[in-house]
């Protein structure tokens, strides 16, 4: 299927061998497991599980959305807005400039458009609706993360792409042009202007613990990241997936404090803790960085783990004030100032009222394509 995409050749290839993240012939992570991230005594959940088990794993009705276009058409008084559109899809506006994260408009979280983890609703705008982007940030090749039908359609645009190293090679297969193709490696930066605004966008690939692959023979062949936004006046941080990592102290010294940290918090589970953050890990993250405004990401749209669907943002709210973090939980498609956040509303509650005794919905039996990796992120 084209939607698995194309494995790297030629100088692509060569640039990937030279990486220090290449070892024996795949990427690898570098930092050594921390003690009590993943639970090598409890079982793993099986494919059966995943597919069948599980309580409240999906909302029992749809989550409150916004229409952003008006906003958008504004521009953001502190310079910095953030607009959530599901998962881990975020339009940064930055200083002028628009950024798109990890864009994904597709129905499933698969190879197929007919089996794999079904989103739980549209994404509030459609994907030509959206404003002039600026540049697209693609974290890592996992299907919630890199969307075939959308880089299709996004293709069709003139708008540049910065990803880690490797994942241009699915990029190029899918009509995007080689010269708006970006490959960094941990610690690289790409540049850009634009005309009209004084200040200069960079992003920067950062160290993120975690693996891709798209199908069962090509775990770990293209680099996974997380990614700093900056500006003169503005710096962003965003995670992709990763598990926790004291290399974020690192991110940290290299790159100052964050107006806005964007942390994957949904997906978790002890098996694989090393390579998923969680709410709780996250907010050792947040602390690693030196704090900002918390954006959590990875939650609300895709059923990948076990837990219930709002469960990452119910503990964020339990835990963040013993870490003095300012959470930053807007609605699906709302688009929102972190300099102008004051407390949250917590708009996800009213989505699953039951009466007291009501039975529990059983969960949407799933299935997965046969070129699927397990996990699936």
């Amino acid at each position: 299927m084209k939607s698995l995409g194309k494995k790297a050749d030629g100088p692509r290839l060569e640039r990937m061998m030279a990486s220090k993240l290449w070892r024996g012939g795949s990427f690898g992570n570098v930092h050594p497991i921390l003690p009590g991230l993943r639970d090598r005594e409890g079982p793993r959940p099986t494919l059966s599980d995943f597919l069948c088990g599980g309580e409240r794993r999906t909302p029992s009705a749809p989550l409150p959305s916004f229409d952003p276009r008006d906003a958008w058409n504004r521009k953001a008084a502190s310079g910095l807005r953030a607009t959530w559109l599901g998962h881990s899809t975020v339009l940064i506006e930055i200083d002028g400039y628009r950024v798109l994260t990890d864009p994904v408009w597709g129905p499933r979280a698969s190879p197929s458009r007919l089996a794999g983890p079904k989103r739980f609703q549209p994404v509030p705008i459609a994907l030509l609706e959206l404003p002039p982007i600026d540049l697209v940030l693609v974290s890592h090749d996992h299907y919630d993360h890199l969307d075939y039908p959308t880089i299709r359609e996004l293709a069709k645009l003139e708008v540049p792409f910065v990803t880690s190293l490797g994942v241009g090679a699915h990029l190029e297969a899918w009509g995007v042009q080689p010269e708006r193709i970006t490959e960094l490696d941990w610690w690289e930066s790409h540049r850009l202007t634009r005309t009209g605004l004084s200040s200069e966008l960079t992003v920067s690939a950062a160290p993120s613990q975690h693996f891709s692959g798209r199908g069962l023979k090509d775990r770990n062949a293209t680099l996974w990241s997380s990614l700093v936004i900056q500006t003169t006046k503005h710096s962003v941080f965003f995670s992709g997936d990763t598990g926790l990592t004291t290399q974020y102290a690192e991110i940290r010294e290299r790159f100052g404090a964050f107006d806005m940290v964007m942390l994957e918090v949904g997906a978790f589970h002890p098996s694989w803790g090393d390579i998923h953050l969680g709410p709780a890990n996250a907010l050792k993250a947040l602390d690693l960085l030196g704090g900002g405004a918390f954006l959590p990401v990875h939650w609300g749209t895709f059923s990948l783990a076990m837990h219930a669907w709002d469960e990452p943002v119910e503990t964020l709210v339990e835990l963040a004030p013993k870490h003095a973090a300012q959470l930053v939980v807007p609605r699906l498609g709302e688009p929102v100032e972190p300099a102008h956040v004051d407390g949250v509303t917590p708009w996800w509650r009213g989505v699953d009222r039951r009466e007291p005794g009501a039975p529990v919905a059983e969960p949407q039996a799933m299935t997965l394509p046969k070129a699927m990796p397990w996990p699936v992120d």
